[in-house]
């Protein structure tokens, strides 16, 4: 059996039989443990992250970013090619029900994360004065795991900050190219460039770029579908009939060519949802944990408002353009499919709707991927570590341009999957103490300050 064989085996071991299972439960855990917290405190969660968009107060400084810049870097990450590809493969796998349980899973994720956020400001830390923090820091320091940890951070540093950069890098080249007929190879040397120029300014510049990015991208995405859709706003409500009803019945697949079950519905819907939202996987949680807020739980509720984006606003519009223009039927999957969907929607210029799209979606990925992966090198190597793995994750972004990626991404799930384990085993075991904050923030931080 050769190495790719053994990837292939693995993969389908861990994300169909043990990490959909782990991530769903651990969200039903949490929901329940934290009594709804998703949807008790929606208000808390909306005041909190407008507030602070709005407090010209709130700056990055050395020690830290602000909670604003801290949820744009988390956005960042969350926000990419999974949004536009990952939800028309759920769609051409699982049929139409498979929304409806892309849904479920982000709610459910909401209280997962809400854990994450909390429990990494708990556990935050200095390597050489700067203020870092995530799962690797908890781990040791909550769970007392040294192994767990740094299987943690090495598994990390493979599947995002190398392996899951080259991806996304050969995405914007794919996309730059088919837009706009630019080569491969220039779109990964100028991608290569952008991100040395922003990683080169440290923590406070890329949360300057993600402040300003995230906003922007999302808007635009958000104003394009919200168009096809009052362009064809007499089918909007005949689709999301279809995807309640489909949700719970047998269904036809992307061309009608074979029938999908509930159970695949479900899977896929609950697989692509958590893998856009990352819910449980241990990556947002770098970003939230050098927020600087007044109280742990606030930062938890910037994370709920990132997978409310990412899954109930920007995934949803993805979904309902495919299936508004009957893109679904065609018998495409992932990228094609939401290509062709605007294509419909647009005319001519749905193909570089998407390509622009595409590529502030991917290079904002990098620039996250890269910082969470950044936090991990400071704990297994300190901050001596740093301008080498700059360097590395540029070649591997140039490298990603031109090379065929199929293995490369059977790659990455494989250790977006091992990064979950220690994270998810972690999670259960400081649960207590993500409950004990949110208590906290109720029972003393609300009353003090007169709510």
């Amino acid at each position: 059996m050769d190495f790719m064989a053994i990837v292939e085996l693995l993969n389908g071991i861990l994300w169909d039989n043990i990490l959909i299972f782990l991530l769903l439960g651990v969200g039903v855990y949490y929901t329940f443990r934290l009594r709804f917290v998703q949807l008790r405190r929606i208000k808390d969660v909306f005041s909190n992250v407008f507030g602070k968009i709005f407090n010209k107060k709130e700056k990055a400084d050395n020690d830290g970013m602000s909670s604003f810049q801290a949820l744009a870097t988390s956005i960042a990450a969350q926000v990419g090619t999974g949004n536009l590809a990952g939800v028309a493969t759920a769609i051409a796998s699982g049929g139409p029900g498979a929304v409806f349980w892309m849904w479920i899973s982000g709610i459910l994720g909401m209280g997962t994360i809400f854990g994450e956020a909390v429990l990494a400001k708990k556990y935050v830390a200095r390597i050489n004065g700067e203020v870092t923090g995530g799962p690797a820091y908890y781990l040791r320091d909550g769970v007392h795991s040294k192994f767990l940890a740094g299987f943690f951070a090495i598994s990390i540093i493979i599947a995002l900050g190398f392996v899951g950069n080259m991806v996304q890098s050969n995405s914007i080249a794919i996309a730059l190219n088919s837009a706009f007929t630019i080569p491969n190879w220039i779109g990964g040397i100028v991608s290569a460039i952008l991100v040395g120029l922003i990683i080169a300014g440290g923590m406070k510049r890329i949360a300057s770029f993600t402040e300003l990015i995230v906003p922007i991208m999302a808007i635009i995405y958000i104003l394009g579908s919200i168009l096809i859709l009052a362009l064809n706003y007499s089918q909007i409500i005949p689709a999301l009939k279809m995807i309640f009803t489909s949700a719970f019945s047998v269904q036809a697949a992307a061309g009608g060519a074979i029938g999908v079950t509930v159970k695949q519905a479900v899977r896929f819907g609950v697989a692509r949802g958590l893998f856009s939202n990352e819910a449980g996987m241990g990556s947002t949680p770098h970003a939230h944990a050098v927020a600087k807020v007044d109280h742990s739980a606030q930062q938890g509720f910037a994370a709920i408002f990132a997978v409310i984006l990412d899954t109930l606003v920007i995934c949803t519009l993805t979904a309902l353009v495919n299936i508004i223009t009957n893109a679904h039927t065609l018998g495409l999957t992932g990228i094609e499919m939401t290509q062709k969907a605007f294509n419909l929607g647009l005319g001519s210029l749905g193909d570089k709707f998407i390509a622009v799209s595409l590529f502030f979606f991917a290079f904002s990925t990098i620039i996250g991927w890269y910082y969470f992966g950044e936090s991990n090198i400071k704990y297994i190597f300190g901050t001596r570590g740093i301008p080498v793995y700059k360097i590395i994750v540029l070649i591997f972004i140039v490298a990603g341009s031109f090379i065929a990626v199929d293995a490369v991404w059977k790659v990455a799930d494989l250790f977006n999957g091992l990064m979950v384990l220690p994270n998810v085993i972690g999670l259960i075991i400081l649960a207590p103490q993500a409950s004990k904050i949110l208590r906290d923030y109720e029972n003393n931080f609300l009353k003090n300050r007169g709510n």
